[in-house]
Parts: structure tokens; sequence; C-alpha cells
């Protein structure tokens, strides 16, 4: 009787698998499940949200959740000292906190790369200016200057997205600087330059992408800050202006009532931090799936 060939798969192919269902072992579910909760409120809000979240009935005002000794099916969550459903809030409230992250992400963080870059690859008087720059923002007291803000051009989402914009892009450009100066010294970048390539090109096409791993992992990190900055500034009432809902300003509001009407400011806190928590495990997952220095190490 012949023998029957065996197959035996590379070293290397097997070490990628087995690296591959270690990976999916520890993928994040409950984290992408609660952010993917909150895309879903926030974009589907008027769908899903039973009532108007800026009118309520004063005869059902402090109503308490369903499950608890007075609660009402009709609000689940129970209502605010206005009689506004709370639910519906809170599922408005996310997206006011969705718009404010990604708006500020995508202008802030946009001025943070560019600057980043351009501070990484032309060095000397550009670099100091722009990163001692980035020094001043740094030390600024974010809550001091959104209050003077506030009181001198009045309370506006506009302001509110001004302010966090101009506070969170030096922290995109101080990573993107960091990894500009490693990536300049590599030989491609050399090849680029003596093949002719423009500045421009230089910066797009062989800088950027060599970024774009970092500057996901560190967009996901901020997108969690803003959202809590946000929510404190909407609580110190220098956020999103009423009866807009949001979940800081949802805290604040029922403060004073925490002995009889403790719904009214814990839940919407427990989606703050629950949001927050998730966003911050999820990218700690992405650096450690995206970050190269740290698969090596599996």
């Amino acid at each position: 009787m012949a023998a029957v060939p065996v197959i035996v798969a590379p070293r290397s192919k097997l070490l990628l698998l087995a690296g591959m269902l270690r990976r999916s072992r520890r993928l994040p579910v409950i984290p992408v499940s609660i952010i993917l909760l909150v895309l879903v409120c926030g974009i589907f809000a008027n769908w899903l949200a039973p009532h108007n979240p800026r009118v309520g009935i004063l005869q059902e005002r402090n109503t308490p959740p369903a499950w608890s000794a007075g609660g009402s099916s009709n609000h689940l969550l129970g209502t605010d000292q206005q009689g506004r459903d709370v639910l519906s809030r809170i599922i408005h409230g996310a997206r006011i906190s969705i718009m404010v992250a990604a708006v500020t992400l995508l202008t802030g963080g946009t001025v943070g790369v560019v600057l980043g870059l351009l501070a990484g690859w032309y060095g000397g008087w550009v670099d100091e200016l722009i990163m001692r720059l980035v020094d001043i923002l740094l030390a600024l007291p974010l809550i001091l200057v959104a209050l003077t803000l506030v009181v001198s051009l009045g309370q506006s989402l506009p302001v509110i997205l001004v302010v966090l914009a101009i506070w969170i892009w030096p922290r995109f450009a101080r990573m993107v600087r960091g990894e500009v100066l490693r990536l300049r010294t590599m030989d491609y970048i050399a090849l680029a330059k003596v093949s002719g390539a423009s500045t421009f090109r230089i910066l797009t096409v062989h800088l950027f992408p060599g970024v774009i791993n970092t500057l996901i992992i560190v967009a996901t990190l901020q997108v969690g800050i803003v959202i809590l900055v946000e929510s404190t500034l909407s609580f110190l009432g220098a956020g999103v202006p009423p009866p807009t809902p949001a979940w800081g300003s949802m805290v604040s509001e029922g403060r004073d009532k925490l002995a009889l009407a403790w719904w009214i400011s814990t839940l919407p806190g427990l989606a703050i931090m629950m949001t927050v928590m998730a966003l911050n495990l999820f990218g700690d997952w992405l650096r450690d799936t995206l970050d190269p220095k740290l698969r090596q190490l599996e």
C-alpha cells in the first residue's frame, strides 16, 4: 500500500494563523457594542426616541423609572423636573455628543496633522514656532478659556466647537511631528528626494501614510476625551445651550434632586461613563492591533 504524502504547512503560516486566532479572541465585543449602540441612537434619534425631548408634561414630572415604585411604562427611564422623558433626552444627547466629537476631530485633527507634518519636515524656525504655539495652548486652562468665551460671545454650539478644536489640534500636531521626525530618516524618503519628488508629494504620498495607524489610534482615544470635556462644559453651563438635550447639562439639571429623583442625573452620567470607557478600551485594542512594535512582542 502506497504511503500517503503529508503536507505540512510552513511554520510562518502557522504562526500567522495562531496570531490571528489570539487577536480574534481578544476582540472588544462589549466596547464595540456600546459604541455601535451610541451611534445608532445618535443617527436615528428622531425615530428611536419615544417622546419629544424638549417638551414635557408638568403633571408627569419626576416620574421614576418603570421598574421603580410609582413608575410608568410610558416613561421607561422616568421623567425630569419638567416632565420630559429621560430616555428620549439621553438618545438625543447621544446625537449631540457624536456631532461635537466628529466636528472637533475633523477640524482640529486636520489642522494638527497639517502643522505636525510641516513642523517635522521643515524643522528649524518652522518647528520652533509651531511647537511653542503647541506648548502655549496645552498650558491654557480649557475650562477657564471656555467660560470666558461663553461670557463674551454667548453660549452656543459653534463657540464650543471652536474651543474644542483649538484645544485638541496641538495633541495631533505633537504626535504627527514625532512620527515625521522618525520617518524622514528612512531610505524611501531619501529615494523620493533623489527622484525629484516635490515637498507636497513627499508629505502627502510618502509621509502621511506612515502616520495613519498612529493617527487612527490617537483619534479613537481622543473621541472619548472630547465627549467627556463637552459634558463637563455643559455641566458647568458653558456647553450646548438649553433646551437642546446634552448629557452634561442633564446631569447638572438633576444634581439638586439626587435624594428624590436620582435617575435624572445618574442615568445620563452612566451614559457618559459607559461611552467614554468603551472608546478608551477600543482605542487600547486598536493600539495593540495596529502598532507593529506591540505585534512583535506577541
